[in-house]
Formats: structure tokens, C-alpha cells, sequence
């Protein structure tokens, strides 16, 4: 099996068994995002306590791109820092504008690596990118609402 084939695996296996779908209570905010372009929709939950996020849901609906990278960015995300969840989509970003020139960390990213070949198709940049810039703009509020609030 090639790396291209396993990637496309890895794709189809978050889009057939989404991780973290469905959206759960509490949560702190609540995002909705659309794709113009192709009508890919997204509303996405955050939870953050004590320094990390504890859950990220989401109901999408959409293409098999935007909805496996939404999963496999909830997997990447949950657990760790807000910061962390930040860096992470900083890097996402570089790689899937960057034209198959620029490569993710596996360590780090884990299956987020599988969407490098996508960087290669710009019409499909941004059903990759949907649900990591909800993940982003949520985490922005919460910051900005703790700020207000300090």
C-alpha cells in the first residue's frame, strides 16, 4: 500500500466513523461555520476548563474532506491546552495552503498528515480547513469572554 492509499484511508476512516460527532452539552461556546464555495456547514461546541479543552462536538454536513479533517482535529485538540489547540491549527494552516510543499510533524498532527496531498487541490483548501477555523474561533471567544471577565 502507498502512502497516498493509506492517507486516502485514513480520510475515509474519519468520515465514515466520525470522531466526537454530534453535538454535547455543556460546553462554554458555540460556532457556525460555512463553506461558500461547496455548502459545507458546520456548528461546533467547545468546552475548556482548567487550562484545556475537555470536548469539541460538532454537527457537519458536507463533503468527505471537510467533515474526516473536523474529526481528526477534534482527536488532536481534546485533552490539551488552548494554546496547544492554536499551534496545532497555525500549523494545519501552513501545510494546506502551502501547496504540497509543506509537511506536518506525524508526531505531533498524527492523522491530520493525510490531508498534505489535499494542499495540492485549492478548491478543496477550505472544506479542509471548516472545522479547524471553528475550532479557532471558538477558541478565540472563550479567551476574549475570560479576559472580559478578569
Amino acid at each position: 500500500m502507498s502512502v497516498e492509499q493509506l492517507y486516502q484511508e485514513i480520510i475515509l476512516d474519519h468520515y465514515r466513523v466520525k470522531r466526537n460527532a454530534g453535538l454535547r452539552d455543556p460546553y462554554e461556546v458555540e460556532v457556525h461555520h460555512v463553506n461558500p464555495s461547496c455548502g459545507d456547514e458546520l456548528t461546533l461546541r467547545l468546552a475548556v476548563a482548567d487550562g484545556a479543552v475537555t470536548d469539541v462536538s460538532y454537527d457537519a454536513q458536507g463533503c468527505s474532506i471537510s467533515q474526516a479533517s473536523t474529526s481528526v482535529m477534534t482527536e488532536l485538540v481534546i485533552g490539551g491546552s488552548p494554546q496547544k489547540a492554536l499551534e496545532l491549527y497555525d500549523g494545519f494552516q501552513k501545510m494546506i495552503q502551502g501547496q504540497g510543499k509543506v509537511s506536518l510533524d506525524e508526531e505531533t498532527f498524527g492523522d491530520a498528515v493525510a490531508f498534505e496531498g489535499v494542499a495540492q487541490f485549492p478548491a478543496r483548501v477550505k472544506c479542509a480547513m471548516l472545522g479547524w477555523s471553528a475550532v479557532r474561533d471558538a477558541l478565540l471567544r472563550v479567551q476574549a469572554s475570560a479576559k472580559e471577565e478578569s
